[in-house]
């Protein structure tokens, strides 16, 4: 057991079930009946579990934050989260063996604004049920789907009894949670296709304040280069190379800079996210030769990708380094941002809002803005305003954009 142990309360997460009795007290049954009399004297008014919101928890005194549970690190095992599927996570420990593991309850019952407690990548703690002493073979089998193990395989399983603090990570908003896709990464190699589907500079700047949030290095990877001519995206590669962000011109299917992409993955932990069929399987197939990932090709109906990978996975290279291949998103909403916090994901608005004639400005209207200013003068790119509107008023910049052409901003100077 950790040093210095203590006890403290922390909220669990509410019950949302029906209360458990629902009829009143004389419709409970026979009042001549001693058995019924007693069933109702037993019955519960209010759900329990609106009554007990906490819980006491013994955690670490002495770890990094004091609401990390307490853990006995003599029968526990540090590791990383390879894959989360379902119930059931792969955990890959230092020596290189292999467990499937389950969620210890308290972890999935703390009370979180996280849609789950463990995600790829995640640095965690588990306890073994058995002392595994399986074979390579028998691991390999354990791990490829999401079935529970049968009893000849339980010596492959764990318990996850503590998650790490994060460091880097890629966050979204969904159903007004946080929904992280991957941790303790320190790149993200955003991979957008010029055709099929086709470029989305909005979708660009939303992967690069998420980015930012996250504190992770941008890599904007323009795939699907050998389709189309160079020529006419060099506006995007002039305007994202200005902001100081990586840009490769790439293609999967002629090896176009490979090589290049793979000397930005070594000994980097990275993770790939983008729409769905813009390619990033493809990329890290064509980076490291063998990974097996599957592809498929972009829908004749609609010009969108088809989902074909399903859940993060954290794979290791062999050049060294890990890259996490993410399933295609097509949607990337920020989460947990105030609206004085957006400015700060556009840089080329930082050299201008110290010239605002008010310390509060929000840049949208105000009299003597220097950012509205710099737009007007071309100093700052009109598309990327309007991904700072659509980020700020919670919408998407393209219907911004639409609103802005009907009813045009009227700026007091």
């Amino acid at each position: 057991m950790a040093k210095n142990p203590k006890k403290i309360r922390m909220e669990m997460r509410k019950n949302r079930a029906k209360p458990p009795r629902q009829k009143a007290w004389g419709e409970t049954g026979d009042g001549g009946d001693s058995h019924a009399k007693a069933a109702a004297e037993q019955a519960r008014v209010r759900n329990r579990g609106e009554m007990s919101r906490k819980r006491t928890v013994v955690v670490d005194q002495a770890g990094s934050q004091s609401d990390l549970p307490a853990i006995d690190e003599k029968v526990c095992l540090p590791g990383r989260v390879l894959r989360v599927h379902g119930l059931w996570s792969v955990v890959e420990v230092s020596d290189g063996r292999l467990f499937r593991c389950t969620v210890r309850r308290l972890l999935k019952t703390l009370s979180s604004d996280e849609r789950t407690p463990v995600v790829c990548g995640d640095h965690v703690w588990i306890r073994p049920e058995v002392t595994p002493s399986a074979t390579e073979s028998q691991l390999a089998r354990e791990i490829k789907g999401p079935r529970p193990p049968s009893p000849g395989e339980a010596n492959a399983e764990a318990v996850i009894e503590r998650v790490e603090p994060r460091k880097g990570q890629l966050v979204r908003s969904s159903r007004n949670r946080i929904h992280a896709l991957v941790a303790n990464v320190d790149q993200v190699v955003f991979v957008v296709s010029l055709v099929e589907p086709e470029l989305k500079p909005h979708l660009i700047d939303r992967y690069l304040a998420s980015a930012i949030q996250g504190g992770l290095e941008p890599v904007i990877c323009l795939n699907k280069a050998d389709r189309v001519d160079p020529a006419d995206f060099q506006h995007v590669i002039g305007l994202y190379s200005g902001l100081g962000v990586r840009i490769l011109l790439t293609s999967a299917a002629k090896g176009t800079n490979i090589h290049l992409l793979r000397q930005l993955l070594q000994d980097r932990q990275t993770v790939f996210s983008g729409q769905s069929g813009v390619g990033k399987s493809s990329l890290l197939n064509a980076v490291q030769p063998g990974l097996g990932l599957r592809v498929r090709e972009v829908s004749d109906v609609n010009s969108k990708g088809k989902h074909t990978t399903t859940t993060a996975e954290l794979l290791k290279l062999v050049a060294g380094g890990w890259v996490v291949d993410t399933p295609g998103v097509r949607q990337f909403e920020l989460t947990g941002v105030r609206e004085e916090e957006v400015e700060g994901f556009f840089v080329e608005f930082h050299p201008f809002v110290p010239l605002c004639r008010f310390a509060s400005c929000t840049h949208t209207h105000e009299v003597g803005c220097a950012v509205l200013q710099a737009v007007e003068d071309r100093m700052i790119s009109t598309s990327r305003y309007h991904s700072y509107l659509g980020l700020l008023e919670g919408r998407d910049a393209e219907k911004v954009l639409e609103r802005e052409k009907d009813n045009p901003r009227k700026t007091r100077r």
